[in-house]
Protein backbone atom coordinates (compact mmCIF):
# COMPACT_ATOMS: atom_id res chain seq x y z
CA UNK A 1 0.00 0.00 0.00
CA UNK A 2 1.25 3.40 -0.96
CA UNK A 3 1.77 6.38 1.20
CA UNK A 4 -1.00 8.18 -0.63
CA UNK A 5 -3.30 5.00 -0.61
CA UNK A 6 -2.91 4.54 2.75
CA UNK A 7 -4.14 8.10 3.88
CA UNK A 8 -6.91 7.21 1.30
CA UNK A 9 -8.03 4.27 3.60
CA UNK A 10 -7.81 6.19 6.85
CA UNK A 11 -9.78 9.24 5.85
CA UNK A 12 -12.24 7.45 3.81
CA UNK A 13 -13.40 4.64 6.40
CA UNK A 14 -11.18 5.32 9.79
CA UNK A 15 -9.12 2.06 9.22
CA UNK A 16 -6.33 1.27 11.67
CA UNK A 17 -3.24 1.07 10.60
CA UNK A 18 -1.58 -2.07 12.70
CA UNK A 19 0.99 0.03 12.40
CA UNK A 20 -2.52 16.39 28.38
CA UNK A 21 -1.66 18.20 30.30
CA UNK A 22 -3.67 21.63 29.25
CA UNK A 23 -2.26 24.54 29.53
CA UNK A 24 -3.19 28.14 29.19
CA UNK A 25 -3.98 29.86 25.72
CA UNK A 26 -0.70 31.13 24.07
CA UNK A 27 -0.58 34.63 23.83
CA UNK A 28 -2.56 35.99 21.08
CA UNK A 29 -0.45 37.76 18.21
CA UNK A 30 -1.78 39.01 15.01
CA UNK A 31 0.42 37.81 11.95
CA UNK A 32 4.36 38.56 11.53
CA UNK A 33 4.14 39.24 15.46
CA UNK A 34 4.48 36.14 16.87
CA UNK A 35 5.57 35.16 20.45
CA UNK A 36 7.13 32.12 20.97
CA UNK A 37 4.96 31.04 23.76
CA UNK A 38 5.74 28.61 26.98
CA UNK A 39 5.67 25.29 24.37
CA UNK A 40 8.10 26.72 22.26
CA UNK A 41 10.79 27.89 24.59
CA UNK A 42 12.96 24.55 23.91
CA UNK A 43 13.60 26.09 20.01
CA UNK A 44 14.08 29.90 21.32
CA UNK A 45 17.05 28.86 23.52
CA UNK A 46 18.37 25.98 21.46
CA UNK A 47 17.45 23.44 24.27
CA UNK A 48 19.71 20.17 23.64
CA UNK A 49 16.24 18.38 23.17
CA UNK A 50 15.90 19.23 19.55
CA UNK A 51 19.08 21.57 18.16
CA UNK A 52 21.51 20.67 20.68
CA UNK A 53 24.68 18.64 19.47
CA UNK A 54 24.86 16.25 22.59
CA UNK A 55 24.24 12.72 22.85
CA UNK A 56 21.16 12.53 25.23
CA UNK A 57 20.85 8.85 27.26
CA UNK A 58 17.84 7.10 27.14
CA UNK A 59 14.99 7.50 29.70
CA UNK A 60 16.15 4.82 32.44
CA UNK A 61 13.45 2.11 32.32
CA UNK A 62 10.86 1.39 34.37
CA UNK A 63 10.73 -1.96 36.39
CA UNK A 64 10.01 -5.15 34.26
CA UNK A 65 6.78 -6.58 35.09
CA UNK A 66 5.79 -9.80 35.64
CA UNK A 67 6.92 -12.32 31.95
CA UNK A 68 8.39 -9.65 30.61
CA UNK A 69 11.96 -9.05 29.05
CA UNK A 70 13.99 -6.38 27.30
CA UNK A 71 14.95 -7.34 23.51
CA UNK A 72 17.59 -4.59 22.83
CA UNK A 73 18.30 -3.56 18.57
CA UNK A 74 20.54 -0.96 16.82
CA UNK A 75 21.78 -0.37 13.69
CA UNK A 76 23.88 -2.72 11.94
CA UNK A 77 27.08 0.46 11.40
CA UNK A 78 26.75 4.40 12.04
CA UNK A 79 24.99 6.05 8.88
CA UNK A 80 25.98 9.49 7.72
CA UNK A 81 22.85 11.46 6.50
CA UNK A 82 22.82 12.92 2.65
CA UNK A 83 19.37 14.77 2.16
CA UNK A 84 18.37 14.26 -1.52
CA UNK A 85 17.34 16.90 -4.13
CA UNK A 86 19.19 19.77 -2.37
CA UNK A 87 16.75 19.49 1.09
CA UNK A 88 18.01 19.53 4.15
CA UNK A 89 15.85 16.40 5.50
CA UNK A 90 16.49 12.83 4.84
CA UNK A 91 14.21 9.66 5.43
CA UNK A 92 16.42 6.39 5.72
CA UNK A 93 15.08 3.21 6.90
CA UNK A 94 16.92 0.44 8.57
CA UNK A 95 16.32 -3.14 9.08
CA UNK A 96 16.32 -4.54 12.64
CA UNK A 97 15.72 -8.60 13.20
CA UNK A 98 14.96 -9.41 16.80
CA UNK A 99 16.03 -12.88 16.01
CA UNK A 100 12.44 -14.12 17.41
CA UNK A 101 12.39 -18.13 17.55
CA UNK A 102 8.64 -18.05 19.13
CA UNK A 103 5.59 -15.37 19.20
CA UNK A 104 6.07 -12.61 21.61
CA UNK A 105 3.95 -9.12 22.65
CA UNK A 106 5.44 -5.84 22.40
CA UNK A 107 4.25 -4.40 25.62
CA UNK A 108 6.89 -1.47 25.18
CA UNK A 109 9.53 0.66 23.41
CA UNK A 110 11.90 3.41 24.14
CA UNK A 111 13.89 4.72 21.01
CA UNK A 112 17.37 5.27 21.67
CA UNK A 113 18.69 8.40 19.90
CA UNK A 114 22.71 8.17 19.04
CA UNK A 115 22.80 11.83 17.32
CA UNK A 116 20.31 14.26 18.84
CA UNK A 117 21.41 17.17 16.73
CA UNK A 118 20.02 15.60 13.74
CA UNK A 119 17.70 12.96 14.71
CA UNK A 120 14.13 14.54 13.96
CA UNK A 121 11.44 11.66 14.65
CA UNK A 122 11.58 7.61 14.62
CA UNK A 123 8.73 5.11 13.23
CA UNK A 124 8.87 1.50 13.60
CA UNK A 125 7.20 -0.97 11.52
CA UNK A 126 6.61 -4.37 11.57
CA UNK A 127 7.23 -7.30 9.00
CA UNK A 128 6.03 -10.92 8.60
CA UNK A 129 8.99 -13.21 7.89
CA UNK A 130 7.29 -13.47 4.10
CA UNK A 131 7.37 -9.11 4.13
CA UNK A 132 11.15 -9.15 5.84
CA UNK A 133 12.61 -11.13 3.04
CA UNK A 134 10.99 -8.45 0.21
CA UNK A 135 12.80 -5.72 2.67
CA UNK A 136 15.94 -7.64 2.48
CA UNK A 137 16.11 -7.53 -1.41
CA UNK A 138 14.97 -3.94 -1.32
CA UNK A 139 18.16 -2.82 1.31
CA UNK A 140 20.39 -5.29 -0.90
CA UNK A 141 19.83 -3.23 -4.08
CA UNK A 142 20.24 0.30 -2.21
CA UNK A 143 23.59 1.86 -2.02
CA UNK A 144 25.07 1.94 1.53
CA UNK A 145 22.73 1.52 4.74
CA UNK A 146 19.20 1.04 4.55
CA UNK A 147 17.06 2.76 2.06
CA UNK A 148 15.43 5.77 0.76
CA UNK A 149 11.82 6.10 2.62
CA UNK A 150 10.17 9.80 2.98
CA UNK A 151 6.80 9.38 4.13
CA UNK A 152 6.53 5.82 5.08
CA UNK A 153 8.49 2.60 5.45
CA UNK A 154 9.55 2.69 1.36
CA UNK A 155 8.13 -0.79 0.75
CA UNK A 156 4.67 -1.21 0.47
CA UNK A 157 2.27 -2.03 3.38
CA UNK A 158 3.99 -2.35 7.17
CA UNK A 159 2.28 -2.16 10.41
CA UNK A 160 3.50 0.85 12.81
CA UNK A 161 3.96 -0.33 15.94
CA UNK A 162 6.37 2.21 17.91
CA UNK A 163 7.34 5.98 17.18
CA UNK A 164 9.24 8.54 19.02
CA UNK A 165 9.79 12.19 18.62
CA UNK A 166 11.24 14.39 20.85
CA UNK A 167 10.41 13.96 24.92
CA UNK A 168 8.77 10.78 24.07
CA UNK A 169 9.08 7.96 26.46
CA UNK A 170 8.05 4.75 26.98
CA UNK A 171 4.34 4.59 28.03
CA UNK A 172 3.43 1.37 29.55
CA UNK A 173 -0.25 0.28 28.64
CA UNK A 174 -2.56 -2.28 30.69
CA UNK A 175 -0.44 -5.21 30.32
CA UNK A 176 -3.21 -7.03 29.47
CA UNK A 177 -2.19 -5.25 26.02
CA UNK A 178 0.43 -5.29 23.36
CA UNK A 179 1.59 -5.75 19.57
CA UNK A 180 1.67 -9.21 18.46
CA UNK A 181 5.32 -9.70 17.07
CA UNK A 182 5.03 -13.46 15.51
CA UNK A 183 8.13 -15.70 15.58
CA UNK A 184 10.69 -14.56 12.45
CA UNK A 185 9.04 -11.18 12.76
CA UNK A 186 11.73 -7.87 12.18
CA UNK A 187 11.49 -4.52 12.11
CA UNK A 188 11.69 -1.53 10.02
CA UNK A 189 13.60 1.13 11.84
CA UNK A 190 12.86 5.05 9.88
CA UNK A 191 14.62 7.75 10.95
CA UNK A 192 14.10 11.00 9.58
CA UNK A 193 17.30 12.79 10.01
CA UNK A 194 16.97 17.05 9.88
CA UNK A 195 19.99 19.03 8.60
CA UNK A 196 18.35 22.16 8.50
CA UNK A 197 20.58 23.53 11.23
CA UNK A 198 24.15 21.55 10.94
CA UNK A 199 27.10 23.69 10.27
CA UNK A 200 29.98 21.38 8.33
CA UNK A 201 29.71 17.79 8.35
CA UNK A 202 26.45 16.57 10.13
CA UNK A 203 28.69 13.75 12.02
CA UNK A 204 27.23 9.83 11.51
CA UNK A 205 24.10 8.22 13.52
CA UNK A 206 23.81 4.58 15.14
CA UNK A 207 20.46 4.82 17.13
CA UNK A 208 18.54 1.79 18.44
CA UNK A 209 15.78 0.82 20.15
CA UNK A 210 14.65 -1.30 24.08
CA UNK A 211 12.09 -3.64 23.69
CA UNK A 212 9.81 -5.16 25.90
CA UNK A 213 8.59 -8.02 25.11
CA UNK A 214 6.46 -11.35 27.07
CA UNK A 215 5.96 -14.50 25.68
CA UNK A 216 2.27 -14.59 26.53
CA UNK A 217 -0.54 -13.76 23.94
CA UNK A 218 -1.92 -10.74 24.69
CA UNK A 219 -5.10 -8.43 23.69
CA UNK A 220 -3.33 -7.19 20.43
CA UNK A 221 -3.05 -3.36 19.79
CA UNK A 222 -3.18 -1.56 16.37
CA UNK A 223 -1.92 2.22 15.44
CA UNK A 224 -4.95 4.24 13.73
CA UNK A 225 -3.38 7.74 12.18
CA UNK A 226 -5.62 10.51 11.67
CA UNK A 227 -4.65 12.79 9.08
CA UNK A 228 -5.77 16.80 8.56
CA UNK A 229 -4.58 19.33 5.77
CA UNK A 230 -2.68 22.01 6.31
CA UNK A 231 -2.81 25.50 4.28
CA UNK A 232 -0.78 28.31 5.68
CA UNK A 233 -0.06 31.17 3.96
CA UNK A 234 3.34 33.60 4.42
CA UNK A 235 2.41 36.38 7.26
CA UNK A 236 1.70 40.01 5.14
CA UNK A 237 5.38 40.82 6.21
CA UNK A 238 6.48 38.26 4.07
CA UNK A 239 6.83 37.69 0.37
CA UNK A 240 8.88 35.34 -1.66
CA UNK A 241 8.53 33.34 -4.85
CA UNK A 242 7.23 30.13 -2.11
CA UNK A 243 4.61 32.71 -0.74
CA UNK A 244 2.62 31.41 -4.07
CA UNK A 245 0.61 28.41 -3.28
CA UNK A 246 0.93 25.86 -6.17
CA UNK A 247 4.94 26.98 -6.23
CA UNK A 248 5.39 25.76 -2.63
CA UNK A 249 3.43 22.58 -3.69
CA UNK A 250 6.12 21.94 -6.38
CA UNK A 251 8.79 22.59 -4.26
CA UNK A 252 7.37 20.27 -1.64
CA UNK A 253 7.15 17.65 -4.47
CA UNK A 254 11.02 18.38 -5.72
CA UNK A 255 12.00 17.76 -2.73
CA UNK A 256 10.07 14.43 -1.50
CA UNK A 257 8.74 13.11 -4.62
CA UNK A 258 5.67 12.68 -6.56
CA UNK A 259 3.86 11.06 -3.40
CA UNK A 260 4.21 13.87 -1.78
CA UNK A 261 1.77 15.96 -4.00
CA UNK A 262 -0.41 13.28 -4.17
CA UNK A 263 -0.86 13.56 -0.28
CA UNK A 264 -1.80 17.22 -0.26
CA UNK A 265 -4.12 16.85 -3.17
CA UNK A 266 -5.76 14.04 -1.34
CA UNK A 267 -6.33 15.78 2.08
CA UNK A 268 -7.52 18.62 0.24
CA UNK A 269 -10.44 16.09 -1.38
CA UNK A 270 -11.37 14.07 1.91
CA UNK A 271 -11.07 16.79 4.59
CA UNK A 272 -12.28 20.22 1.94
CA UNK A 273 -13.24 22.99 1.40
CA UNK A 274 -10.14 23.58 2.88
CA UNK A 275 -9.73 27.53 3.46
CA UNK A 276 -5.98 28.90 3.74
CA UNK A 277 -5.51 29.68 7.22
CA UNK A 278 -3.91 28.87 10.54
CA UNK A 279 -6.39 26.07 11.89
CA UNK A 280 -7.58 23.18 9.59
CA UNK A 281 -9.25 19.62 10.66
CA UNK A 282 -10.71 16.80 9.27
CA UNK A 283 -13.39 15.25 9.70
CA UNK A 284 -12.76 10.94 9.84
CA UNK A 285 -16.09 8.31 9.77
CA UNK A 286 -15.31 5.52 11.44
CA UNK A 287 -16.06 2.11 9.67
CA UNK A 288 -15.05 -0.40 12.43
CA UNK A 289 -15.09 -0.19 16.06
CA UNK A 290 -11.97 0.38 18.71
CA UNK A 291 -10.96 1.10 22.05
CA UNK A 292 -8.86 3.98 22.19
CA UNK A 293 -5.88 3.80 24.99
CA UNK A 294 -3.56 6.55 24.25
CA UNK A 295 -3.17 9.20 22.18
CA UNK A 296 -0.42 11.52 20.82
CA UNK A 297 -0.20 14.85 18.39
CA UNK A 298 2.23 15.35 15.55
CA UNK A 299 2.95 18.76 14.22
CA UNK A 300 6.25 20.83 13.49
CA UNK A 301 8.29 23.46 14.72
CA UNK A 302 5.14 25.85 13.81
CA UNK A 303 2.53 24.04 15.56
CA UNK A 304 0.64 26.07 18.64
CA UNK A 305 -2.16 23.60 19.39
CA UNK A 306 -3.68 20.09 18.74
CA UNK A 307 -6.96 18.53 19.36
CA UNK A 308 -8.58 15.34 18.57
CA UNK A 309 -12.44 14.36 19.45
CA UNK A 310 -14.92 12.28 19.16
CA UNK A 311 -18.67 13.09 17.67
CA UNK A 312 -17.96 17.35 18.00
CA UNK A 313 -20.90 18.96 17.85
CA UNK A 314 -23.42 16.56 18.96
CA UNK A 315 -24.66 15.43 21.94
CA UNK A 316 -21.96 12.58 22.27
CA UNK A 317 -19.21 14.88 22.07
CA UNK A 318 -15.67 13.92 24.01
CA UNK A 319 -12.52 15.72 23.74
CA UNK A 320 -9.78 12.84 23.75
CA UNK A 321 -6.49 14.88 23.46
CA UNK A 322 -6.23 18.72 24.31
CA UNK A 323 -2.73 19.91 23.51
CA UNK A 324 -3.63 24.09 23.39
CA UNK A 325 0.22 24.98 23.67
CA UNK A 326 1.84 22.11 21.65
CA UNK A 327 5.77 21.70 22.93
CA UNK A 328 7.75 20.09 19.78
CA UNK A 329 10.08 18.82 22.78
CA UNK A 330 7.12 16.93 24.37
CA UNK A 331 5.74 14.84 21.84
CA UNK A 332 4.65 11.82 24.45
CA UNK A 333 1.47 9.43 24.36
CA UNK A 334 -0.83 10.73 26.23
CA UNK A 335 -2.90 7.68 28.36
CA UNK A 336 -6.36 8.47 28.81
CA UNK A 337 -7.63 7.85 31.84
CA UNK A 338 -9.90 4.84 30.91
CA UNK A 339 -10.78 3.67 27.42
CA UNK A 340 -12.74 4.82 25.02
CA UNK A 341 -15.20 2.98 23.16
CA UNK A 342 -15.30 4.03 19.59
CA UNK A 343 -18.34 3.18 17.42
CA UNK A 344 -19.01 2.29 13.81
CA UNK A 345 -20.58 5.69 12.41
CA UNK A 346 -18.92 7.59 14.75
CA UNK A 347 -16.63 10.53 14.05
CA UNK A 348 -12.81 11.39 14.74
CA UNK A 349 -11.88 14.72 14.32
CA UNK A 350 -8.39 15.88 14.49
CA UNK A 351 -7.68 19.36 14.25
CA UNK A 352 -4.31 21.84 14.26
CA UNK A 353 -3.27 25.19 14.69
CA UNK A 354 -0.19 26.53 13.03
CA UNK A 355 1.67 29.71 13.45
CA UNK A 356 3.50 31.14 10.35
CA UNK A 357 4.95 34.23 12.85
CA UNK A 358 6.95 31.70 14.15
CA UNK A 359 9.11 31.48 11.00
CA UNK A 360 11.23 34.98 12.71
CA UNK A 361 11.44 33.60 15.65
CA UNK A 362 12.80 30.01 15.95
CA UNK A 363 16.07 29.59 15.67
CA UNK A 364 15.69 26.68 13.74
CA UNK A 365 13.67 28.08 11.04
CA UNK A 366 15.27 31.56 10.98
CA UNK A 367 16.58 32.75 7.87
CA UNK A 368 14.74 30.19 5.96
CA UNK A 369 12.86 31.49 2.70
CA UNK A 370 9.52 32.31 3.54
CA UNK A 371 6.74 29.64 1.98
CA UNK A 372 3.15 28.86 1.92
CA UNK A 373 3.06 25.81 4.24
CA UNK A 374 1.16 22.68 3.21
CA UNK A 375 1.79 19.04 4.29
CA UNK A 376 5.50 17.89 3.62
CA UNK A 377 8.13 15.42 5.78
CA UNK A 378 10.77 18.21 5.91
CA UNK A 379 11.20 20.07 9.38
CA UNK A 380 10.62 23.40 7.79
CA UNK A 381 7.06 22.34 6.52
CA UNK A 382 4.43 20.97 8.42
CA UNK A 383 1.78 18.33 9.30
CA UNK A 384 -1.19 17.94 11.39
CA UNK A 385 -1.23 13.99 12.14
CA UNK A 386 -2.93 12.40 15.60
CA UNK A 387 -1.81 9.25 16.85
CA UNK A 388 -4.37 6.48 18.40
CA UNK A 389 -3.32 3.72 19.93
CA UNK A 390 -6.27 1.05 20.54
CA UNK A 391 -7.22 -2.40 20.44
CA UNK A 392 -10.51 -4.48 19.29
CA UNK A 393 -13.75 -2.98 21.27
CA UNK A 394 -14.43 -4.84 24.39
Amino acid sequence: MTRFARIAAALGAALLLASCGVAAEPPAASPGQATASPGHSGHATDSPGHSGHATEPAPAASPLRPGERFVNLSMAEPYTPGPPNGGTDDYRCFLVDPKLTGRVSLTGAQFEPQNTAIVHHAIFFRLSPEQAARVRAVDDSSPGQGWSCFGDAGIGDASWVAHWAPGSKESLLDPRYGYDLPPGSSLIMQVHYNLLNVKGEPGTDRSGIRLRVTDRQLEPLETGLYFAPVELPCTPEESGPLCEREAAVRDVGKRFGEDSLTQVRLLEQYCGPVEAGPTQHCDVPVGSPFTVHALAGHMHLLGRAVKIELNPGTAKARTLLDVPEYNFDDQSLRLLPEPVDVREGDVVRVTCTHDAGLRALLPELRGTPPRYVVWGDGTSDEMCLGIAITSAPE
